[in-house]
């Protein structure tokens, strides 16, 4: 990195941190810390939904997504605007006429202290979980690049977060994200213009996307119906429905964010603010990884894009092998851009006949590349067993690395860390707000003043900071980064959805049956994420499901039981 690179990275990021804690000092009670005083205007909620689910995962995985497989992604997102609709109208009345502080007081009210601190505790599992991968997803890839201590990076991004999390709480984490939503994705933008920019002037725009789609990354929708695909339209539409209906219905992360609104109106308007607005952002996201992957077949990638975990095969007894599998892939490349000049030319003609013989050819090169990468992948494996194969999560921080220009550079990786505080910090405060109102004020001290709760929450903020710093440190890579976020949500938010659900809608079901139902519906998800190969999207539709199905035949028997104990 050069001075002016490190200029606008600690310029930007210092920036956002000083006004966080100015702008938010001074919070005298737990209803300005954990509601902002309800003071939220509907663009700093829709802003601050946003950047809540944008993580720093999102600006370096969904890039390489699209490098991979293109921008079939986007499909995960078809359900969201639909269930923004159902929370708007639902929901949002419900938790405002309660006044509540988080989602979960609801259940006790609906059904019992049990229920409720289930649901929270599932809630605790799964974010706190998340929580450590927000933080150490864009560590391991930043540390590995720049060749930064990975300890050090995780520290870095946790410390920063904490200090205005626990300065201003909720108001904090809201007014700081319009500035870090900002960068983000003008960040994106300059570089998916960059990108378009560094193409051989013999290219145009429109070449670019024709060969795009040619290759295959150009597949946004997909209709045919498959329980082990991941994303299509159905899985999009049924299980992105569910993840989002209980993502933004009772995932405290992003209940808080609207529950700071100065009115049912103000938050419902910011909801569907997101609503509208994600499916196109997720799409210019992965465009600019497709982009990426078209500059890609004019311009020699890396053969691995982790390229200091295929610098460490060099040093053993392996290098002979990775030396021969290079030779191999530039040989290939070499021939691979000849094909795709002869693919846009016969694009350009509209020859049906030319254009699927260079298609073939394209296909055919492109097909004895992968094989290359794939015995990459086992000669790291084999070389140094410890080392991560999937290298998906580097390709766009790659291209930002070796290809930008000063002071970009410094941007992006802004963006990159930007987008990590911001998701940080929504769950921090998500973490501590559950923490303090369902479990501690709720069942461990419950007599004490404001002034005691206030200060519970500023000290349960620093604590699951402080936790999610060493979970990150001893993490584990997961796959891809933005899917392990997503399996991990999908494994529990489907038995918290169904439990919200009965509580609204079914409201024969009492609290026992439902609180049974929901342990038995997550042993279910457990079992079909462990032991079978159903795309976990489905996961969400499963367990809410279950919650339904159990729980009604479980207050059948338990109230056929009632009525015998009480004739």
């Amino acid at each position: 990195m050069r001075l002016l690179d490190w200029i606008v990275l600690l310029g930007t990021l210092g920036f956002i941190v000083s006004y966080g804690v100015w702008k938010t000092r001074g919070s005298k009670d737990i209803e300005g810390y954990l509601k902002g005083d309800n003071s939220m205007k509907w663009w700093t909620i829709g802003l601050s939904i946003m950047a809540t689910q944008a993580s720093a995962i999102t600006f370096l995985s969904t890039p390489g997504q699209a490098y991979e497989d293109g921008m079939r992604f986007v499909q995960f997102y078809f359900g969201l605007p639909i269930a923004m609709v159902i929370i708007s109208i639902t929901v949002i009345p419900i938790f405002y006429r309660l006044k509540v502080y988080t989602a979960y007081e609801y259940l006790e009210s609906r059904f019992d202290l049990k229920t409720r601190s289930l649901a929270a505790l599932l809630f605790l599992v799964q974010r706190g979980l998340a929580a450590g991968i927000t933080i150490y997803a864009p560590a391991i890839i930043l540390s590995t690049i720049l060749g930064w201590n990975l300890t050090a990076t995780n520290m870095l991004i946790g410390i920063l977060v904490i200090i205005y999390t626990v300065s201003g709480g909720t108001k904090a984490v809201s007014v700081t994200q319009k500035q870090q939503m900002a960068v983000m994705m003008g960040g994106m933008l300059v570089a998916g213009f960059m990108v378009v920019r560094y193409l051989p002037e013999s290219v145009s725009f429109g070449d670019a996307v024709a060969v795009a789609g040619k290759m295959g990354k150009m597949n946004v929708v997909d209709f045919s119906f498959d329980w082990n695909d991941r994303y299509n339209f159905w899985s999009g539409m049924t299980g992105g429905l569910f993840l989002a209906l209980s993502y933004f219905g009772t995932d405290q992360s992003q209940v808080a964010r609207y529950l700071g609104g100065k009115s049912v109106g103000e938050s419902r308007l910011g909801l569907l603010f997101n609503g509208l607005l994600k499916i196109p952002m997720q799409f210019i996201i992965l465009f600019i990884g497709v982009m990426v992957f078209v500059f890609y077949q004019f311009n020699q990638p890396p053969l691995f894009f982790n390229e200091a975990a295929k610098d460490k095969v060099y040093a053993t007894e392996f290098a002979p092998e990775m030396e021969a599998l290079e030779e191999q892939h530039t040989a290939l490349f070499n021939q691979k851009q000849e094909a795709v000049h002869g693919l846009v030319a016969a694009l350009r003609t509209d020859d049906g006949n030319a254009i699927a013989a260079a298609q073939a050819e394209v296909q055919g090169i492109t097909d004895a590349s992968k094989a290359v990468r794939t015995e990459v992948k086992s000669l790291i494996a084999k070389a140094t067993p410890e080392a991560e194969t999937k290298d998906t999560d580097y390709v766009f921080i790659s291209f930002v690395m070796k290809y930008l220009p000063a002071g970009l550079v410094g941007l992006l990786l802004a963006v990159i860390f930007s987008a990590a505080m911001s998701s940080t910090a929504s769950e921090l405060n998500a973490l501590a707000s559950t923490t303090v109102v369902d479990i501690y004020k709720r069942s461990v001290k419950q007599d004490k003043d404001n002034f005691h709760y206030l200060r519970a929450s500023r000290i349960f903020t620093a604590a699951w900071g402080t936790l999610a710093i060493i979970f990150a440190t001893y993490a584990s890579l997961l796959d891809n980064l933005i899917q392990a976020v997503n399996i991990i949500g999908s494994i529990f938010y489907g038995t918290i959805l169904g439990i919200f659900l009965v509580a609204f809608y079914v409201k024969y079901i009492k609290g026992h049956a439902v609180f049974i139902a929901a342990l038995m519906a997550e042993a279910v998800v457990l079992y079909c994420h462990f032991y079978t190969d159903i795309a976990f999207l489905w996961f969400n539709v499963i367990g809410c499901v279950a919650v339904l199905v159990f729980g009604a035949i479980l207050q059948f028997f338990i109230g056929q039981k009632d009525e015998r104990l009480y004739a």
